[in-house]
C-alpha cells in the first residue's frame, strides 16, 4: 500500500512538470527562489538515491550523502539539461524500486546518519516509506503551486472550486 501511494506521488510529480518548457523549469516563481527543476534534483538525491539505497541498502556510493552539514542538492550541476535531470530521477526511481523489492518492511535501515540525526532515527523500512511518502506529497502540493504560478495548470485540471 505504501509503496503504491509513492508511485502515485512520483507519477504526480511527472505529471505536473510534464509539458513545461526547460526556460519554465528553471524558473524560480517563489521568494525562496528554488524551481521546479531544482526541486526535481532535490526529489533525486535527498529523497530516491539518499533514503533508499544509502539508508535502506547502505551502499556505499551514497554513504557521502550521510554525513552531517551536506549540502543540499537543490541545484541543477552546470550544463546538465531538463531532460537530463528527468532522465536522473527516473534512474533513482528505478534503483530504489530495486532495493525496495529487496527488503521486508520491518527490516532495519543497512545505514543511518548518526553524524545528521543523533538523537532520531526511522527504525524501519515501513517507517522510511512513511517519512518519504509525507515529504514527497508535501513537495508534490509545492509543485502544484509552483506550475499553476506558471501558466495556471493544476494537477487535476481546471479549476477546483469551479469544475471548469
Amino acid at each position: 500500500m505504501l509503496k503504491g501511494a509513492l508511485e502515485r506521488q512520483r507519477e504526480h510529480i511527472l505529471g505536473i512538470l510534464e509539458g513545461l518548457s526547460e526556460e519554465d523549469l528553471r524558473r524560480p516563481v517563489l521568494p525562496s527562489g528554488w524551481s521546479c527543476l531544482a526541486l526535481l534534483r532535490h526529489f533525486t538525491l535527498d529523497v530516491e538515491r539518499f533514503w533508499f539505497p544509502g539508508v535502506i541498502a547502505g551502499e556505499q556510493d551514497v554513504a557521502g550523502q550521510l554525513t552531517a552539514g551536506a549540502k543540499a542538492h537543490w541545484y541543477i550541476p552546470e550544463g546538465m539539461n531538463a531532460e537530463e535531470v528527468l532522465a536522473d530521477y527516473r534512474a533513482a526511481i528505478g534503483r530504489a524500486d530495486a532495493v525496495l523489492a529487496a527488503v521486508a518492511p520491518e527490516q532495519k535501515p543497512a545505514a543511518w546518519p548518526v553524524e545528521i540525526w543523533p538523537t532520531w532515527r526511522l527504525p524501519d523500512v515501513r517507517h522510511i516509506l512513511i517519512h518519504v511518502l509525507t515529504e514527497v506529497a508535501c513537495h508534490s502540493g509545492h509543485l502544484d503551486a509552483a506550475r499553476e504560478l506558471i501558466d495556471g495548470t493544476t494537477w487535476l485540471g481546471g479549476n477546483p472550486y469551479t469544475g471548469v
